[in-house]
């Protein structure tokens, strides 16, 4: 879930700063045998994708993140996609139930640690939903009409956030995994795209910036404050991007490109809060 406000350096005078929580996995050795949607299998190489992990943590601890490292999906080649397991607000933090019957057993180790920043809620089956699906525009929550999010799942996400003022759109899509990989929030509200892979009128309302045409999946953004992350294979994106005014950053994302994962898929970013005192709802 990207952060869209508040700055990422830098405090106002009296103003304290904003203490946010990044939470990683440390990448499986098996990370070449996951699941694949929409590319080809090729051979991923550990040792480049353990730089690019350290790197990609590295860029979050700069932008003043406290990391959390997991490890306790080491048996799942996409435990380091931790964001397809939560989606974070600031009221509630909300576990999916993965579209992918694989991906199920990587819930209880995200759970574990999130426990400790908020309360939760649950999805359950016959419900599905994988976080990547899910775009968060203040009070608007983009859901993806993907293979692996059906229209249970958004209707529980609904009804968890209703309480809280939020309201659920869906988005139709086609030819890419998750809505993540055609649309993400810059800072501000608008909206990052690919348009080929996006039903545009489901945006109806929302201000539209289109990544360039060679660069298909540049759209999965990572925002943290006025800070906007991209894959450093995508360099007109980010160009493109530092032209809006924003601080540009960019981090190599090659190994995982070909695990299908992009810059939002390896963490969950989310402004610390005081544990309230209340007991969890049951699963």
């Amino acid at each position: 879930m990207s952060l869209t406000e508040g700055p990422s350096t830098g405090v106002a005078a009296g103003i304290p700063p904003i203490r946010r929580v990044a939470i990683t996995h440390v990448p499986p050795a098996s990370l070449e045998q996951g699941e694949r949607s929409y590319i080809g299998r090729d051979p991923i190489d550990m040792a480049n994708a353990r730089a690019q992990h350290a790197a990609y943590s590295d860029l979050l601890h700069q932008l003043g993140c406290d990391l959390v490292v997991l490890n306790a999906n080491q048996g799942c080649p996409d435990g380091v996609f931790v964001e397809d397991m939560a989606i974070v607000f600031d009221e509630i933090a909300v576990m999916t139930m993965p579209g992918a019957p694989s991906r199920r057993a990587e819930i209880a180790g995200v759970e574990q640690e999130l426990v400790n920043h908020r309360r939760l809620a649950h999805i359950a089956l016959p419900a599905t939903l994988d976080g990547g699906d899910v775009t968060v525009v203040g009070r608007v929550v983009l859901v993806g009409k993907s293979a692996r999010t059906n229209a249970e799942g958004a209707a529980a996400l609904a009804e968890i956030l209703k309480p809280y003022g939020y309201v659920v759109r869906r988005v139709g899509m086609r030819n890419c995994l998750h809505l993540k990989s055609a649309c993400t929030a810059l800072p501000g509200g608008r909206l990052l795209v690919n348009p080929a892979w996006l039903e545009l009128q489901d945006l109806a309302g929302f201000d539209i910036v289109e990544v360039p045409r060679d660069e298909p999946f540049a759209a999965d953004i990572l925002t943290i404050g006025r800070s906007v992350v991209s894959a450093a294979e995508h360099p007109k994106t980010a160009a493109l991007i530092a032209s809006m005014g924003f601080d540009s950053r960019t981090t190599p994302l090659s190994e995982f490109a070909k695990a299908e994962g992009g810059v939002t898929c390896m963490n969950l970013v989310f402004e610390a809060r005081p544990q309230p005192d209340l007991p969890q709802p049951a699963a």
